[in-house]
């Protein structure tokens, strides 16, 4: 497995501070690989393999550990007789009950630098927050990028980057996403399964393990429902009344306590509307992506059908991968894809397939004409001649995914 750089920065610059790392990510996004990666890094910096202590819950030595009580009988075990630092790493952590309790002990207790991993969104309760206030850093993993796609290709299966290579290793990314399992997996086949698997196992493991649903059957409807929303903007009422139609019959409240379970698992991120103008944020017709684009074409429809929704997912998952807080404007009548902010930096996002004629051209251009301040505006399409005009500016989307320019 690849070395993936855009954590391992951030990683290096917290090793051995007293700041507990907290690595949230969706599972099998490669959390237990980036772990694997920081005891590598720790042991090229000389710390000695007995005062690494890998805890996998996961694996069959660790799988019954549920309590606090539990946890605290097998770390004082394996730490015991080490001398100097300890470096603790906790995969999958969310297993044990109180478990935030037991890494605060370890903090207070022992000479230790402490990493752990989880694939829920609330891992960092309220209770955790205020237990740790400011003795924490959460490091957001995401699957893998189109450019860590590449760089797997190159570094792994000794691909030359051509810039044919490119483009067919595109129409992948398009199709099938970057969770890192199914990179080594030729068979188109064998990569549905797989993603349709990583999909159960989120269900069980994430949503229905945490969660009391009553009917399954309802719940699976709703996510098949939002993914292939994705990237439209969705309603409580709109999917109350598609549910009723198909003799499925259920609440608002419900569907609210669904897109949460859903939002919590990390398998989609809602983004809000804004009034560009007004500076409000708007309480309805929010939209949903999903954290990865392949899962849509494994459940729901070929990803072929949806180019433009599918790419406005990846621009969406790239834009949060450079750390941009990102919502859809509202501009008067008008759609802004993406008003991201990060810092004090703002850009405005249209994404589309083709810019294949004036109406086309038109209509994605002409909502960023109307933005009051001076900041970066961009459209982005598969288009490979550059098509910029009066202060707007036009990128090809595999461009902007290659380099770091916006």
């Amino acid at each position: 497995m690849i070395k993936r750089e855009l954590y391992l920065e951030q990683i290096r610059n917290l090793f051995d501070t007293d700041f507990i790392k907290v690595i949230v990510g969706l599972r099998r996004c490669g959390k237990t690989s980036l772990l694997k990666s920081i005891i590598e890094e720790l042991e090229i910096r000389g710390v000695k393999k007995e005062n690494i202590i890998y805890i996998s819950f996961e694996l069959v030595e660790y799988k019954n550990i549920f309590t606090q009580e539990q946890l605290d009988e097998v770390v004082l075990n394996l730490v015991k007789d080490l001398d100097g630092k300890i470096y603790l790493l906790f995969d999958e952590i969310q297993q044990v009950e109180s478990w935030e309790k037991c890494i605060n002990s370890y903090r207070a207790s022992f000479d230790c630098d402490i990493y752990i991993t989880g694939s829920n969104s609330k891992l960092l309760s309220n209770e955790l927050a205020t237990l740790l206030s400011g003795r924490y850093i959460k490091i957001d993993l995401y699957p893998f990028s189109f450019k860590e796609m590449l760089k797997y290709k190159n570094e792994i299966n000794g691909i030359e980057l051509t810039g044919e290579v490119i483009k067919e290793s595109f129409e992948e990314y398009l199709l099938f996403g970057g969770m890192p399992g199914l990179l080594p997996i030729n068979d188109e086949g064998t990569k549905i399964n797989a993603l349709q698997d990583i999909y159960d196992s989120i269900i069980v493991h994430d949503i229905l393990s945490r969660y009391t649903i009553n009917e399954i059957d309802l719940f699976k409807r709703f996510s098949h429902y939002l993914m292939n929303s994705t990237g439209q903007t969705f309603s409580k009422t709109s999917i109350t009344n598609y549910l009723k139609s198909e003799n499925k019959r259920t609440t608002r409240n419900t569907i609210s306590n669904f897109t949460n379970y859903l939002e919590d698992s990390l398998f989609c991120k809602k983004v809000r509307r804004q009034d560009i103008v007004g500076k409000k944020i708007l309480k309805t017709e929010e939209k949903y992506y999903l954290a990865d684009q392949g899962f849509h074409h494994a459940l729901v429809d070929n990803n072929n059908n949806w180019l433009g929704r599918i790419l406005e997912n990846v621009v969406f998952n790239e834009l949060i991968r450079r750390n941009y807080s990102v919502k859809i404007g509202k501009i008067y009548d008008r759609e802004i894809d993406f008003v991201c902010e990060k810092h004090n930096k703002k850009v405005y996002i249209q994404v589309a397939y083709l810019l294949s004629d004036q109406d086309t051209i038109e209509r994605e251009f002409s909502p960023l004409f109307l933005v009051p301040d001076k900041y970066d505006t961009y459209v982005l399409s598969m288009d490979e001649f550059d098509m910029s005009r009066d202060g707007v500016k036009h990128k090809n989307i595999i461009e902007f995914l290659l380099d770091n320019e916006i």
